[in-house]
């Protein structure tokens, strides 16, 4: 039995290092939540480089009592708790925003945490910048070893522009290769943030853990709202269930509501009547209502995903108000063309993808038709990992078997009549006569980046960066080892393989982070791949005239190598405007005519293979080259 002394210094401890516990359900099964006044809560999010998951787990699973997880899985495939798709669990990273809700008491007082996850990855902003809206607080995570990355220097901007209070976290502190107080000098020099004030934590052992959460208590301040004022709430995301509709996920700024009151939107000023209110805990657990400062969902009668406006403001239905600031849509920086390998697919592709986009509603959608390729559609993206994990989706949760063209970038057409126009697609291309007679000027989506690396590989990164046709804005030294550059980059370089050949050039220790930086004039050209000089649609290209024939002749050669030999030869060739610029010949199939011609007979030999070259020529001009999907699915995979 422990002493009294004992005792009291363990309550000590639990007092001021605080407990998670569990809330239970009344007899409706609902939770009563009115106990949390804003006081009493606290809503955080985490901004980090990708590969966070243990570290959200960790930290949610010491909000709560360990020893009673009914909701959770504690097998050893389902750690990442708050990562709920198989693509985020099999990649590590976040792609939706998530959150969840625990209990805390610290101090002899009972709080409410709201974890509002955020993804990493420089082409999920978005989801970061509409989490932080519902914050007053955040966790900027850093790995001890690998130090700050360029996702961290682009998402602390992010919440520093939010004005939310930022706290320092160094994870991974029992790493061999660990360097916590070297790091701490770096979120010092970078961040302005005192490197004492950093805590130095390892999620995967849970050492130190347990200074978060009073951490958080401690200096993140409370929301700002008042309950008794008319209910008012920011929509930050939203998804489709199929049995109930749309959910909602809001932060209640003022007020408070429950099943059966009315709100309506003031982005579209339709009212609904809300039939469940719920804390994500992790899994949606409903509660009796909801109050300001809190966030949670809301199930409403609201059917289509289109009507849940990222950034609305919903109000009590007789209290309309002034509403908040929105956010700024999402815009699709890359397109791609998808087709199903087999036509008869599309239907059942169709739908897949109408499923799929219901809970991603930054892919845009538009429905095209290739001459080579049939029935497919053109859909944008927010950049290459979002088109790569929308890819992984389609296969994985519906079986789909797909062609992904090469992604392009929406180009800016400049007309002489002061029309402007934006082009997704090759096909939409000007002719050369329109470019030289009807068009001032092509311009092309510019991207500021951050790069961020060992001071060794500069060099070689200033190299391809200057291949890539980058400018140099800035180059600071982050410490005596580690070096921050800055270049203005086309986004079309910057959507292919350039963070490939960046891992590569720097043994995989580099980190890039990129945003928008508004359109420039450049010297662009549309390359046709022509096949017996009839265009294959599906494998034209938008590029800079100075790479046209580098690419031209890589192309026409790897494609000489998919292509099957038919009964004639076949021209594979590339073309700007009507200059052939790249050629290769596949040889054809020669069927031994003369086989069944007995003794010397030569002009009875030359009569069947005269026949056999006017054959030839008519199959030529009248029947196109067979290109199987397989070829093309081949070209696409290993050109990207």
């Amino acid at each position: 039995m422990r002493s009294p002394e004992t005792q009291t210094s363990a309550a000590k401890h639990v007092r001021d290092i605080g407990v998670g516990y569990r809330m239970e359900p009344n007899s409706l099964g609902a939770m009563e939540l009115e106990q949390f006044g804003v006081d009493h809560i606290r809503n955080f999010s985490i901004i980090a480089h990708v590969g966070k998951s243990a570290f959200k787990s960790t930290l949610w699973m010491a909000g709560i009592v360990k020893e009673e997880l009914p909701t959770i899985n504690k097998r050893k495939d389902n750690k990442q708790v708050l990562d709920k798709l198989r693509v985020e669990r099999e990649r590590g990273i976040t792609v939706k925003a998530q959150s969840a809700s625990m209990f805390y008491k610290y101090k002899d007082k009972k709080y409410l945490l709201n974890l509002i996850d955020t993804p990493g990855h420089m082409d999920f902003n978005f989801e970061v910048s509409r989490s932080l809206a519902a914050c007053q607080g955040t966790l900027l995570l850093v790995d001890a070893a690998q130090g700050i990355q360029a996702q961290t220097v682009a998402n602390f901007y992010l919440a520093f522009g939010q004005d939310i209070h930022i706290l320092p976290i160094i994870n991974k502190i029992d790493l061999p290769a660990a360097e916590p107080d070297r790091v701490a000098s770096q979120i010092e020099n970078a961040f302005d943030l005192p490197a004492e004030e950093c805590l130095q934590i390892s999620a995967k052992s849970s050492l130190n853990v347990d200074q978060i959460l009073p951490a958080i208590i401690d200096k993140v301040p409370p929301p700002t709202g008042d309950v008794n004022k008319p209910f008012k709430a920011l929509l930050f995301d939203s998804w489709h269930d199929s049995y109930v509709g749309v959910v909602c996920l809001m932060a209640v700024i003022d007020g408070q509501v429950k099943k059966g009151d009315k709100i309506v939107s003031a982005h579209s000023h339709r009212k609904y009547e809300v039939t469940e209110t719920g804390i994500m805990y992790p899994e949606q657990t409903p509660t009796r209502s909801l109050q300001a400062g809190q966030v949670g969902y809301f199930v409403m009668s609201m059917k289509a995903l289109s009507e849940a406006h990222v950034g609305d403001t919903f109000f009590d239905h007789k209290h309309m108000g002034e509403p908040l600031p929105g956010f700024t849509p999402a815009k699709p920086m890359v397109w791609a063309g998808i087709f199903p390998i087999d036509t008869g697919d599309f239907e059942k592709l169709d739908q897949s993808i109408a499923k799929l986009t219901l809970n991603d509603g930054s892919v845009k959608v538009q429905k095209e038709t290739s001459t080579a390729l049939g029935q497919g559609w053109r859909l944008g993206f927010l950049g290459t990992l979002h088109m790569d994990v929308f890819r992984q989706r389609l296969e994985q949760e519906y079986d789909a078997n797909i062609i992904i063209t090469a992604p392009t970038v929406p180009y800016r057409i400049v007309y002489r009549d002061g029309e402007e126009k934006l082009i997704r697609n090759p096909t939409e291309f000007p002719d050369n006569d329109d470019l030289n007679w009807k068009v001032t000027s092509v311009q092309e989506p510019m991207v500021k980046s951050t790069l961020i690396f060992p001071k060794e590989y500069l060099g070689d990164i200033m190299v391809l960066c200057g291949s890539r046709r980058g400018i140099q804005l800035e180059h600071t030294y982050l410490d005596e080892d580690r070096v921050l550059l800055k270049y203005r980059l086309p986004l079309a370089e910057v959507v292919t393989d350039f963070h490939e050949e960046l891992k590569g050039k720097t043994s995989g220790f580099a980190s890039f982070d990129y945003e928008e930086d508004g359109y420039e004039e450049a010297d662009l050209v549309k390359m046709n791949i022509l096949l017996n000089a009839k265009p294959v649609d599906a494998l034209s290209i938008i590029l800079h005239r100075s790479q046209s024939e580098q690419v031209a002749r890589d192309w026409v050669r790897r494609l000489k190598g998919l292509l099957s030999r038919q009964l004639f030869e076949i021209v594979i060739q590339a073309a700007v405007g009507k200059k052939v610029i790249a050629r290769e010949g596949l040889g054809a199939l020669r069927k031994n005519v003369t086989a069944k011609c007995y003794g010397g007979d030569v002009s009875r030999k030359m009569k069947l293979l005269n026949k056999q070259k006017e054959g030839k020529k008519r199959m030529k001009a009248i029947g196109g080259v067979e290109v199987s999907q397989e070829a093309f699915y081949d070209f696409m995979s290993k050109k990207k």
